[in-house]
């Protein structure tokens, strides 16, 4: 009878851990890119169903597959999505010829930098790092699909200090 019931509990206790890791997925904040909204080694659990239902918006943050290596994760914000045309210049993002309003805190593009304007197509999504002088993002690869999403970050889990929810900016220029 005990053998019975300890084989139960961890039958179910797997189940439950399998069918958690469907929705929900630990990430661990590997490099500057993100800073400084999310720092080297911090962990977020990230909502693997909110694209189930929902579209994505400009200013998610979300972890995607590398389009250059489908076995490494990244983590960036939403910038432009299908149909968007993004352009950077005057260390400004344009979307649609309309600067973004970029209220949260992130580090500027270097003076120079020129990218575009890039058309977004169907099924794409137009991402960039907060730190944006020390980022990989759709300036290098250019847009990734959306199938590439992992999900939308959600939670900050460590260090505990930085626990609390992920927040995910309003980025729709003026007019939209």
């Amino acid at each position: 009878m005990m053998v019975r019931e300890l084989v139960e509990t961890v039958v179910l206790s797997l189940i439950i851990f399998l069918l958690i890791r469907q929705v929900v997925q630990n990430y661990r904040i590997e490099n500057h890119s993100m800073e400084p909204n999310f720092y080297e080694g911090q962990f977020v659990l990230v909502n693997k169903l909110a694209y189930w239902f929902g579209e994505p918006r400009r200013g998610d943050v979300v972890v995607f597959h590398n389009p250059r290596n489908t076995n490494e994760d990244y983590i960036k914000r939403i910038i432009g999505l299908p149909g968007d045309t993004v352009e950077v210049r005057d260390q400004k993002v344009f979307i649609n010829g309309q600067p973004l309003p970029e209220d949260f805190p992130h580090n500027p593009m270097p003076p120079g930098e020129y990218i575009g304007p890039v058309v977004v197509g169907d099924g794409q999504l137009f991402v960039m790092g907060d730190n944006r002088p020390n980022s990989s993002d759709s300036r290098v690869f250019g847009p990734i699909e959306q199938n590439l999403v992992v999900g939308q970050a959600w939670l900050r889990i460590w260090p505990l200090t930085a626990f609390g929810i992920v927040q995910h900016e309003d980025l729709a220029p003026e007019g939209f």
